[in-house]
């Protein structure tokens, strides 16, 4: 009797697990059929919804069912974005999506040439994964106006100065040409005298200076070889550089007019998933309920 008795109560308590699950899917199932994008959303992260949307702390224990629908996450994701993207164009509306694999989203900051690649909407959890590195620049852009300067100042700066040295090394050609006719002059002028033994050092010493200027010439005269290729080379990094700065510009006024100021972006990308389904409140066909 104890064995069959043990036998039924593990038969119910399997029975009332399986039962849990299948309210879960039913209770996800009922959402999708009704359009209830939010219910979709609560059932998946219940913690984070109570947390962030209710803004109550809700006396539940994680009962992990969300992760009966892991492996459909592409589907639900594809489904979702929809409304969220719509919802998004009107929020950003800089930004726009590529769905490159089912449920999975690039961002392009914008709609103009060379625009950017900017990162990736994660549809299921409301959030944006911005490329770090590219985020960074649009950051360092805002920060440096206050210097006056544009994110890549310093560095076309740089490159010029870069250019205008090796201009100057060809400008100066004929210069070193002459220098060095009086040099070879002067070491042909070294070369015939017959010094005294102890001052042979110091002829030795005025030779080897002569060399030494004569090899610092032809030096030069290599670089200045290669200078226009360089120059060229030049010329073509500050057009990236300037023509990113000048994206950057677009970027920036981009923001300015949605969010007026870079801050009140980024506060309202913290704030994403809170904004996005409290939008959604009262929108859906139905109520649907699942036990908790």
């Amino acid at each position: 009797m104890e064995n069959q008795e043990q036998q039924a109560n593990a038969a119910d308590a399997l029975t009332q697990v399986i039962a849990g699950k299948l309210d879960y899917l039913s209770t996800m199932q009922a959402a999708v059929q009704h359009g209830d994008d939010r219910k979709i959303y609560e059932l998946l992260d219940q913690v984070r919804y109570y947390q962030e949307v209710k803004k109550t702390r809700a006396n539940r224990s994680v009962n992990h069912l969300a992760e009966l629908v892991d492996n459909i996450h592409p589907q639900i994701s594809h489904y979702l974005s929809d409304n969220l993207i719509d919802y998004l164009g009107h929020i950003y509306p800089f930004f726009y999506y590529e769905e490159f694999t089912t449920g999975m989203f690039h961002i392009y900051f914008g709609n103009w040439w060379d625009r950017r690649l900017f990162g990736d909407l994660d549809v299921i959890n409301v959030r944006f994964e911005f490329d770090k590195t590219e985020y960074q620049k649009l950051r360092d852009s805002f920060g440096l106006e206050g210097q006056g300067q544009r994110l890549n100042t310093s560095k076309i700066e740089a490159v010029s100065a870069e250019s205008e040295k090796l201009q100057e090394l060809v400008d100066a050609q004929a210069t070193r040409d002459n220098e060095k006719t009086k040099l070879r002059d002067q070491l042909k002028e070294n070369s015939g005298k017959s010094s005294m033994p102890w001052e042979s050092g110091k002829v030795k010493g005025e030779r080897q200076e002569i060399i030494d200027q004569l090899t610092k010439l032809a030096d030069e005269d290599e670089k200045a070889l290669n200078a226009h290729k360089q120059i060229k080379e030049n010329d073509d990094k500050i057009l990236v550089l300037s023509k990113e700065d000048t994206i950057l510009n677009y970027e920036k006024q981009s923001i300015r007019d949605a969010f007026d100021d870079f801050e009140h972006f980024e506060a309202h990308n913290a704030s994403l998933y809170a904004d996005y389904l409290n939008s959604l409140l009262g929108k859906s066909e139905g109520e649907v309920t699942v036990d908790d």
